[in-house]
């Protein structure tokens, strides 16, 4: 194989052979290019080292050289673009652009929700939970209070809720 998905540390990309009366029984190899320190070969399969772990959006591809040695010292090297899979990331912060409102204003406003996402093209929806989260709606991606819902300061200061970010990926 060429490919692997991305954040699959030690992930095994292929089994190595070579194809040639000239090497006689022993192979050993090595790995050449940019990238390839995170890579190794054991028991005959190109894999990641244990721990690595590539992204996506950071690096799509490797050009990897790949040389086999045989105990005769009879060599061959190829190229090969390994190319990294692109897989959904979860989200990782949720920003809301304020936190207060003005009491006796049924339905407000509190502000608008931002999701930090690797993969830009995701969507979100928003769940709320929480303990005051039965006063508060979604509307696209401002969190308000519902129509109904206006606060009172002196009946109650704050409110508390958690909010969940679902992208496009589940």
């Amino acid at each position: 194989s060429t490919t692997f998905d991305e954040n699959a540390a030690g992930a095994v990309i292929g089994t190595l052979s070579v194809i040639d009366p000239d090497f006689t029984s022993t192979i050993t190899y090595s790995l050449s290019g940019t990238g390839s320190e995170n890579f190794e070969v054991v028991s005959g399969q190109l894999k990641l080292k244990d721990g690595i772990s590539t992204n996506y959006e950071v690096l799509s591809s490797y050009s990897i050289t790949i040389t086999a040695k045989d105990d005769a010292d009879h060599e061959i090297a190829t190229t090969h673009t390994i190319q990294v899979v692109n897989v959904n990331d979860a989200p990782t912060a949720i920003a809301l652009s304020a936190t207060a409102i003005n009491e006796n204003a049924a339905g407000a406003v509190v502000g608008t929700l931002t999701t930090t996402d690797e993969d830009t093209a995701d969507t979100h929806t928003y769940t709320l939970s929480g303990t005051d989260a039965d006063s508060f709606e979604m509307n696209g991606a401002q969190l308000k209070l519902k129509d109904t819902v206006s606060a009172n300061y002196e009946t109650k200061a704050s409110y508390a809720v958690t909010v969940t970010a679902t992208d496009s990926g589940g």
